[in-house]
């Protein structure tokens, strides 16, 4: 049953008035998204009482039988436990309608943010993902991609005030070297940011004491996951949340407001231990899966796994922060989606 259209208590140990959402993530890399461990960040959401999901991973211990005292994903990822990763997202399996997955294409994350901090203007990350993509080599593209990382990241870890002039030299060369064609004119438009650029670096130095990383995709993929549970119908929801050290108190407070300033009915973001809490055992599996298969799809070299993607689509969130259009159909996406919209 989609849980949208559940009536009475939901199924978490919140109250009845409140939805209670599990959480975890997986492909965490803080801000570093061009150079990092992985191209695919996911952030997933279960809505299961705790009776059953102790009983969902005492299931997959006994079909699994590891010896490990913690399960991840990639447990349920191996060939030989097939069955078992089937089961867990197929029909009649035990999040099966009361899960769901934000994914979050770390390139395109990337653009997105830059395109907001330069141009003031998000819609322009969808040009700025095609002129990578199409227009410049498979080089010049990731060098591009690095350099705006590095200029938009809190901690650069570079010399103070270097990652502006490194930025706006490799953007000039990739300029002239796309001279007369569409993919000059965008970048032509980057250009004209420098004054940008500058006035955000200078505020990483003097901002807030409450600093919220630009970069890292985690809080708006948390009030992302906030958004789709409370719906349209604006349904009370808190979160129950993996431990992560980005989420200090004051963090917390500003997914909350910010949340709340959306029209999203949060009511608390709480944080546990993993190991403490089923409900987040079983959102970290599906994180670890999903940010699993659609990475490998979204290479397409020769890892992809249209059967696994096939049983993922029903999780996935289509507020999904999505560039590439080769693989949005196959995981039920528009591409490009840059939906997301907390401001930073």
């Amino acid at each position: 049953m989609d849980p949208h259209q559940d009536s009475g208590a939901p199924p978490g140990d919140g109250g009845a008035a409140v939805r209670e959402i599990a959480c975890d993530e997986s492909g965490s890399d803080g801000e570093n998204l061009t150079g990092g461990n992985t191209d695919v960040f996911a952030h997933a959401g279960v809505q299961v009482p705790v009776a059953d999901a102790a009983r969902a991973l005492r299931e997959i211990r006994d079909r699994i039988r590891s010896p490990a005292t913690e399960y991840k994903a990639t447990h349920l990822l191996r060939e030989k436990h097939r069955t078992v990763l089937e089961w867990f997202l197929a029909p009649g399996g035990p999040v099966h309608g009361a899960a769901r997955v934000h994914l979050t294409e770390k390139s395109f994350f990337v653009l997105d943010r830059l395109a907001g901090v330069l141009l003031d203007d998000r819609g322009a990350a969808a040009e700025l993902y095609r002129t990578v993509g199409e227009a410049l080599c498979a080089e010049d593209g990731q060098r591009f991609l690095s350099v705006a990382n590095r200029l938009l990241r809190t901690r650069n870890g570079a010399e103070p005030g270097s990652s502006v002039p490194l930025f706006f030299e490799t953007l000039d060369g990739l300029r002239r070297a796309c001279a007369g064609t569409d993919a000059g004119s965008v970048l032509g438009r980057l250009a004209a940011g420098r004054g940008r650029a500058e006035a955000y670096r200078a505020g990483l130095l003097d901002g807030p004491a409450v600093r919220i990383p630009v970069l890292n995709p985690l809080l708006p993929a948390i009030v992302a996951t906030a958004a789709y549970w409370s719906g349209p119908e604006r349904r009370p929801v808190r979160l129950v949340h993996d431990r992560q050290n980005l989420l200090t108190p004051g963090r917390i407070a500003w997914i909350e407001e910010t949340a709340r300033r959306s029209g999203v009915a949060l009511t608390e973001l709480r944080l546990v231990v993993a190991r403490d809490d089923p409900r987040v055992q079983l959102a970290d599996f599906l994180a670890g899966i999903a940010r699993k298969a659609a990475g490998d799809a979204l290479r397409g070299d020769g890892d992809g796994d249209p059967g696994l993607v096939a049983l993922l689509r029903p999780y996935v969130d289509p507020a999904s922060l999505w560039g590439d259009g080769g693989t949005a159909d196959a995981l039920g996406l528009s591409a490009p989606n840059s939906s997301v919209r907390a401001r930073n």
